[in-house]
């Protein structure tokens, strides 16, 4: 069933589980294309002659692309039709991942981060999607199911990388992304219905408008900012603690490191339960507790003596209850700033994720350094304080926004 509606609502009260479920997969396959290099880092530079120095270079391009495709493409949902253009920026990240695949020599790779990077914001044009077909009173529910796989995506990556290289190679997991991504793209184009927007802006104007959309929606920039804190506390944990883990105190491998990573997995039931608690306007009661269960998480990860079994448990208490509220503030503001214009929906997802992926950068800047600096203490210190902040900063919302 096709439609040429700008909003998908028009016709369609809400969007069938099929859907959902097909939208969800799609987010969370796409997603994971950002975090398979992570764990590979090593073996990859190894094998393609990087720099231990260099070697971060992996990551970091995959992430310079994805924040550009953020700002340059994701508007591009409020100008072009959508299914076209999800279905082009699959065929750019499948092309990115047999790149990398291919690749014997460090520069094609990371050119090939880059353009993996780009690629995978085809997630962030699926998200508004997605709310555009909910009904207005059911679009916090779709959007939480599709989050929930978008963060399975992100939290399983990192293990199916490592597992895959360890029983063969880091080309293999380009290779079976890449065939995945094929398969992806022919069920979505058999799949989705177009949405053509009604917006007549050229490409300059579209991009320009997203200042007048900062400076016009305070509530657009609260929960920017909000969530930007959220993000920085959970990049900052999920920075240090594998280094804390494989240093002197606990001494786990990377498999046990990977097994603790499982556990922010956990995580992902809560996006489900923010859209539908949003939905019943319950905003504000569900920001607050997002809020304070990452700044909980930070408080009890410093119960038991380092080292101890104790202490080893209270961590991943506070990965899953960290990953937990992240996601909840996450889909809450996602669900506020889809209601307000759908026709500007994409433009204003991609201020809020660029918002927040900058402040996930900054989190992981600042925890290596306090790490290097002073140890847990201090890097847990400066993510207590993140969400502190966002907290305090939210008691000043006027219920109206």
């Amino acid at each position: 069933m096709t439609t040429n509606t700008a909003d998908l609502t028009q016709s369609q009260p809400a969007i069938s589980g099929w859907m959902t479920i097909i939208l969800a997969a799609a987010c969370g396959l796409i997603a994971a294309n950002l975090y398979y290099g992570q764990p590979l880092a090593g073996p990859i530079s190894s094998a393609l002659g990087l720099s231990p120095a260099a070697a971060g270079l992996i990551v970091t391009l995959t992430q310079i692309g994805y924040g550009a495709g953020l700002v340059l493409i994701v508007p591009l949902g409020d100008l072009l039709e959508n299914r076209r253009l999800i279905l082009t920026m699959i065929g750019l990240v499948t092309l990115a991942l047999l790149g990398a695949a291919l690749s014997n020599a460090a520069l094609p790779f990371l050119l090939a981060s880059l353009a993996i990077g780009v690629g995978s914001v085809a997630v962030q044009i699926i998200v508004p999607f997605a709310a555009g077909m909910a009904s207005a009173e059911h679009r916090g529910r779709v959007v939480g199911n599709v989050m929930s796989g978008l963060m399975l995506g992100i939290m399983l990556a990192r293990p199916a990388a490592s597992l895959v290289a360890s029983v063969a190679s880091w080309h293999l997991m380009y290779f079976l992304s890449a065939g995945v991504m094929v398969l992806l793209a022919i069920v979505l184009a058999f799949t989705l219905p177009t949405r053509q927007p009604n917006s007549r802006l050229g490409y300059g104007a579209l991009i320009a408008s997203m200042g007048h959309l900062v400076v016009t929606q305070p509530l657009l920039r609260r929960r920017a900012l909000y969530q930007a804190a959220q993000f920085a506390a959970f990049s900052l944990f999920w920075t240090v603690t594998p280094l804390l883990l494989a240093g002197p105190d606990f001494g786990l491998s990377q498999g046990g490191i990977a097994l603790f990573a499982l556990a922010g997995v956990a995580g992902a039931i809560a996006s489900p339960i923010a859209g539908r608690l949003a939905d019943r306007d319950l905003s504000r009661p569900a920001t607050i507790m997002g809020m304070a269960l990452v700044i909980f998480s930070f408080l009890i990860s410093h119960i038991g003596a380092p080292g101890s079994v104790l202490a080893l448990s209270t961590l991943v208490a506070a990965a899953i209850l960290l990953d937990f509220g992240v996601t909840t503030t996450l889909v809450v503001g996602q669900r506020a700033i889809y209601g307000l214009d759908g026709e500007q929906r994409s433009r204003l997802n991609g201020i809020y994720m660029a918002t927040f992926f900058t402040g996930g950068a900054i989190g992981s800047a600042l925890g290596g350094w306090a790490f290097a600096q002073g140890g847990w203490t201090l890097a847990s210190l400066i993510g207590l304080a993140m969400p502190s902040a966002a907290l305090i900063y939210f008691a000043t919302e006027h219920r109206s926004q």
